[in-house]
């Protein structure tokens, strides 16, 4: 009797001890499998494409001084009639052009104790802005703004208020086919590093998009846009 209960406890203790080794293996298998998948590469994926503006403001700002309020208005309503004739007359729409109400400084209540008069004692800024999308067609009026300067009418420049603003607003036209490519790309570079290292490359582990920006291509031509986009993806390596 005893001994069939040493045979007994021997079958169980070598059940538990196989049973171990087996659970064991699995275990450690497991642990090497998840630290293959612990493996893996981040990659950007750069989209940079250029595309021209679809908007372009175009404020036109002068400047009107007289001792006269009454004939100060005259002569601002006068530079802003032979400036809107000159705009339709060069293709800009009607529909286009807006003019803002001038901003009168008098110059008297400006001179807080100064002795010394100034020669006009109102000036007037007066504003018309463009709003086309006709690009090219006001680009090449901005070139011819110099007959209306021969005319007498003192264009204000090299002013903030003043700058001609191009604006790109297909965005979301172009973002799909961008993301696709900066994706592709860093897929690409992600190939090769998993080449360089004997790797093969998993699914992607996670993955973020940058912020697009617009910018305009350089300081002479404005209006083409340079769209740009990064994006960042991480892949699963595998030996």
């Amino acid at each position: 009797m005893q001994g069939n209960n040493k045979a007994s406890a021997f079958i169980l203790g070598a059940f538990l001890a196989f049973g171990l080794s087996v659970f064991g293996y699995m275990l450690g298998n497991t642990a090497i499998k998840f630290k293959e998948y612990e493996r893996s590469v981040t990659v950007k994926g750069l989209s940079e494409q250029e595309h021209k503006a679809d908007i372009v403001i175009w404020p036109i700002q002068f400047t009107v001084a007289d001792n006269n309020l009454e004939q100060l208005y005259g002569s601002i309503e006068i530079s802003s009639d032979q400036i809107n004739a000159f705009l339709v007359k060069n293709g800009i729409s009607v529909d286009e052009i807006t003019f803002s109400a001038p901003a009168i400084t008098d110059k008297s209540a400006q001179q807080y104790g100064n002795n010394a008069r100034a020669e006009f004692r109102y000036t007037a800024l007066q504003t018309v802005t463009v709003y086309s999308k006709n690009i090219d067609t006001i680009r090449k009026v901005m070139g011819k703004l110099s007959e209306l300067g021969k005319k007498g009418i003192v264009f204000t420049v090299d002013n903030y208020q003043s700058r001609v603003e191009y604006i790109f607003t297909r965005l979301s036209q172009v973002k799909p086919g961008m993301v696709e490519e900066a994706t592709q790309k860093a897929r690409e570079i992600a190939l090769k590093f998993a080449a360089d290292s004997k790797s093969r490359l998993g699914k992607i582990k996670r993955a973020s998009q940058g912020q697009f920006s617009i910018k305009s291509r350089d300081k002479n031509n404005p209006h083409i846009k340079k769209v740009r986009v990064v994006s960042t993806v991480e892949y699963y390596l595998s030996d």
